[in-house]
C-alpha cells in the first residue's frame, strides 16, 4: 500500500483536478461555444490572463526542462488560446 503524506496527497490531487479542468472543462467549452457559434457570457479578460498565465508557465518548464509543466501547462495554453481565437471570430 501507497505511504504517501499529506503535501503528496494535496499536490497529487491538485494535478488531477488541474489536468481534469484541462481535458475535461475547457474542450467541453470550446465545444459548446462551437455548436452556438458564440462565446456570450465568456470573459475574454479572463482568457486572456489564463493565456499569458499558461505560456508564462509552459516557457518556465521549458527553460527548467520540466517534461511535467511543459505538457500540463502547454494543453492549458493550447485550449485556452482556441477559447480566445472563438471570442474573436464570434464576436458579433
Amino acid at each position: 500500500m501507497l505511504n504517501l503524506t499529506f503535501p503528496q496527497i494535496i499536490g497529487f490531487l491538485t494535478t488531477l483536478v488541474a489536468i481534469l479542468v484541462k481535458i475535461i472543462g475547457f474542450p467541453d467549452q470550446i465545444k459548446k461555444n462551437f455548436i452556438r457559434k458564440s462565446t456570450y457570457g465568456l470573459s475574454p479578460i479572463f482568457f486572456v490572463l489564463a493565456f499569458l498565465s499558461y505560456m508564462l508557465w509552459t516557457v518556465h518548464g521549458i527553460y527548467q526542462k520540466d517534461g511535467v509543466l511543459i505538457i500540463g501547462q502547454g494543453v492549458g495554453l493550447l485550449t485556452t488560446g482556441i477559447i480566445l481565437y472563438q471570442i474573436i471570430i464570434y464576436k458579433k
